[in-house]
């Protein structure tokens, strides 16, 4: 996978969603004509945010979510419950990930993968 690209409707929102809760450092980005921040893990450009633009009233395609490998699991919980960020937690059968679905400000779906060795969080 190369990247993800997502809709915002705040820029600012989003990039201090994306770099707040999972991370993301903010990097080099072409000079386009509309609004934007590409967002890195290390030195791969892995989250396009593109503002800017009316939301569009029907979204196109069919991805249903976003997924990336994470650790922590407490602390990420944490960082939600700080944020107010509602999310859902559920261990995988048969692997035992842990995996953590939320969504981002303009509702596009994050999961993060966590390994099977991680204690459950306190909730």
């Amino acid at each position: 996978m190369n990247h993800f690209t997502v809709l915002s409707s705040d820029l600012e929102r989003s990039k201090a969603f994306y770099i707040n809760v999972l991370g993301l450092t903010e990097g080099y980005r072409p000079p386009f004509t509309f609004p934007g921040a590409w967002l890195y893990v290390g030195n791969q450009a892995i989250l396009h945010i593109m503002a800017g633009k009316p939301m569009p009233k029907n979204a196109a395609g069919v991805i249903d979510h976003m997924a990336f490998t994470a650790s922590n699991l407490q602390a990420v919980v944490n960082t939600l419950k700080q944020q107010g960020i509602h999310y859902e937690l559920h261990r995988l059968k048969d692997l035992e990930i842990w995996q953590l679905f939320f969504h981002d400000p303009d509702g596009a779906k994050v999961e993060l993968d966590f390994p099977a060795d991680e204690p459950k969080p306190s909730e």
